[in-house]
């Protein structure tokens, strides 16, 4: 905290250099009615000052623009300052206290209403997984992963250990879709064992040239903790998977030259 008020400081002070310091002279209105015309400084100093009250605010510091722009001038004037040491010190203590007290109630806050979507989101899919798993075609392994065989490729299957290629689209059990390669026009790859265990699993049940839908619970997908703004806790999760290709890691091979022998 005490870092932010200190780059709020110097953002006030050079955003002030031109429009706060008595000496500076005023800006017309029709010249701040026109931006092309500021000077390079006049830029900087607004930029400076529409990123400092931004920041002000989304800190929600109900600041007294008079008296802080008083606090500029004296500064930049040498001026003696209204109020002491002494009291600057404590008014200081006591603002850096107030808002990490604030930051600590945001916090257990958003933890609370986390922990409250978590349980809303694990009871619609546990209820949505019980009604899906009596849809025809859908299967259910041990784990809790569902799936439905959409087409049935006659390529290998990929183990662990292996490389995949896939295109896919991924969305919640409400329909809103968070990821797709199909939407960035080009398929992803990447190691079996490194993603989520619903994949890991899932991924394995399909030749190549399939094309299945997967139902992931939660403790097969993201849990608890959610992924990203779209995907949050307890979340369970529906991809269209179709894998487009396997390979097989390889031992590095032996690049020593080979000894040179005399011919006869």
């Amino acid at each position: 905290m005490k870092n932010c008020f200190a780059l709020a400081a110097i953002a006030t002070l050079s955003a002030a250099l031109l429009y706060a310091a008595p000496e500076a002279p005023k800006v017309a209105k029709a010249q701040m009615d026109n931006p092309d015309e500021w000077s390079y400084m006049e830029k900087v100093s607004y930029a400076i000052g529409l990123d400092m009250g931004g920041n002000l605010k989304q800190m929600d510091i109900d600041a007294n623009t008079e008296k802080l722009q008083q606090g500029i001038v004296d500064g930049l004037s040498g001026a003696e300052p209204v109020l002491s040491e002494d009291q600057i010190r404590e008014t200081m203590m006591k603002f850096q206290q107030e808002m990490m007290a604030k930051q600590k109630d945001l916090i257990a806050k958003q933890q609370k209403e986390r922990s409250a979507q978590g349980e809303t989101n694990l009871k619609e899919g546990e209820e949505f997984l019980a009604e899906n798993a009596k849809k025809e075609g859908v299967k259910v392994t041990a784990s809790g992963l569902q799936y439905m065989v959409v087409k049935e490729g006659e390529g290998e299957k990929p183990k662990p250990d292996d490389i995949v290629e896939v295109n896919y689209r991924g969305t919640l059990i409400d329909g809103t879709e968070f990821d797709s390669s199909y939407a960035r026009g080009e398929p992803v790859t990447f190691p079996l064992n490194q993603v989520i265990k619903g994949w890991t699993e899932g991924l394995q049940l399909m030749p190549v040239g399939s094309e299945y839908k997967f139902f992931v619970p939660p403790d097969l997908a993201y849990g608890a903790r959610g992924a990203g703004a779209d995907i949050g806790p307890n979340a369970t999760l529906i991809f269209d998977v179709e894998l487009l290709g396997v390979e097989h890691p390889e031992t590095q091979p032996d690049t020593a030259e080979p000894e040179a022998t005399e011919s006869d």
